[in-house]
């Protein structure tokens, strides 16, 4: 089964520094009907606008994921970690028993862009962490290249049977992903087009898959997608996310 969800129908948020899609339930936005997709609980695509900074605040039990799409992306957490992120990278952060990080667009002058992914993981209460890679854009040229997987080997680790992969398609390449029984994936499409075993996806479109064995993808214009692969036969989580802090609105920094 492929349902795709089309760009308009996802909630959008402008803020005073930021603008986003909001695919799942998120702060203000709350549809009991659309809490996730197996245990993959938040995608959102988010624009900071240059300068602009989400200051300190705290999350717990969730394995947030980021990949960075254009811009800079800056980091730093409770635990000391910091640094500068480039397009093509990955970061995770284990919030486990709960941990307080910002993120900030480095650039004065250019906009940041990126996606943030919610996992729900295996185990509550784990020690929290962060581990990031960046990835060079010859390695997703015209294949699904896994970048999040739950053996960190070559990767960045996830705690829960769970991957992301990242492709960059020429026109008319074709790539494909087998699944594993109870395993479905969210796509999402970053730019270009696709089809996904012949249903077309658009700029900004994302498409819920389950019930499939494989999983064929040809891009009809140069396209840069994202597949999420979660476990999808496990009830869907009720009320709140896990991790769901109050979020403070993006401040400008000076």
């Amino acid at each position: 089964m492929i349902e795709v969800r089309k760009r308009e129908s996802i909630y959008h948020k402008e803020g005073g520094s930021f603008s986003a899609n909001w695919h799942f339930s998120f702060d203000e936005y709350d549809d009991p009907a659309n809490l996730g997709f197996g245990t993959l609980r938040v995608f959102n695509d988010e624009t900071l606008r240059p300068g602009a900074a989400w200051p300190m605040h705290a999350h717990r039990d969730v394995e947030a994921i980021i990949y960075v799409v254009a811009g800079t992306f800056e980091h730093r957490d409770s635990l000391g970690n910091d640094g500068v992120l480039p397009p093509g990278s990955v970061q995770r952060a284990t919030l486990g028993r709960g941990m307080w990080h910002a993120e900030a667009n480095h650039s004065p002058t250019e906009p940041l862009r990126f996606l943030q992914m919610w996992i729900v993981p295996r185990v509550q209460g784990l020690e929290p962490s962060v581990e990031q890679r960046t990835f060079a854009p010859h390695e997703r040229a015209n294949r699904l290249l896994p970048v999040v997987t739950p053996s960190g080997v070559g990767t960045v680790k996830v705690h829960q049977n769970a991957s992301v992969f990242v492709a960059a398609l020429d026109q008319e390449a074709m790539v494909g992903h087998d699944f594993l029984p109870g395993m479905g994936a969210y796509v999402f499409l970053i730019r270009g087009a696709v089809t996904l075993d012949g249903v077309p996806l658009a700029e900004g479109d994302a498409a819920r898959v389950w019930g499939e064995d494989r999983l064929a993808i040809r891009a009809s214009a140069p396209a840069e997608l994202l597949l999420v692969e979660v476990e999808v036969e496990v009830e869907q989580p009720e009320g709140p996310a896990a991790g769901d802090e109050e979020r403070q609105e993006a401040e400008e920094t000076e």
